[in-house]
């Protein structure tokens, strides 16, 4: 709005150079994504909301993800004490088959549930599978007695760390207290949460 002259000249100059400044920033972080570099640090602070997997995971997923893969040793039966781990893998699958990504296959490498869980587990898995079919989407589990990390991987290059895995979020306080069903209103434990982009997506 002004109409001096010399501030207009200023200030034009001060835009083309934030604009210069912001595609070299922008061109940096793509280098480093490709160079396998990138690294996004997330932390959930105890009884935090706000952070459910929509949020956490919809940046990543962009149009080309079609295979999934999810390392997570506690994948086990929903009566486990305060997990409530299998109903979170199909939230995650529910979110996946929502797009925008085209998901096909999705990979579960897990452990088996001890005890008299397992057969439960391997049920609910088989629940889950055949869902997934409806869909056109194909699961394969896997069970590794040694299994200790966390992390889902998309095929687009793109790796995510979470300290709990899927099981960030606290037992909800009652079936009708908010956030039961709303993951958002969902209060979470404490962990971190670390993004990475590599070249190569290391398949199970």
């Amino acid at each position: 709005a002004t109409k001096d002259e010399a501030k207009k000249h200023r200030y034009r100059q001060k835009i083309s150079e934030y604009m210069t400044r912001a595609e070299d920033i922008k061109k940096h972080i793509e280098k480093e994504k490709q160079d396998g570099k990138y690294h996004k640090q997330i932390r959930i602070e105890e009884n935090a909301t706000g952070f459910g997997y929509e949020k956490l995971f919809q940046e990543y997923l962009t149009e080309i993800v079609s295979e999934v893969w999810v390392e997570d040793p506690y994948i086990r039966h929903v009566h486990q004490a305060s997990r409530y781990s299998l109903y979170n893998f199909l939230r995650f699958c529910e979110m996946l088959v929502k797009g925008p990504c085209k998901v096909k296959t999705i990979h579960l490498l897990t452990s088996y549930d001890e005890g008299s869980g397992r057969s439960q587990q391997i049920s609910g898995l088989e629940e889950i599978e055949q869902s997934l079919r409806n869909y056109g989407v194909t699961l394969n589990v896997a069970f590794s007695s040694s299994i200790h990390d966390r992390e889902i991987r998309f095929n687009n290059g793109w790796m995510i760390k979470i300290g709990r895995g899927l099981d960030y979020f606290k037992k909800p306080q009652g079936r009708f207290s908010i956030g039961y069903c709303d993951f958002d209103l969902r209060p979470c434990h404490e962990t971190t949460v670390d993004v990475f982009h590599t070249k190569h997506t290391k398949k199970m």
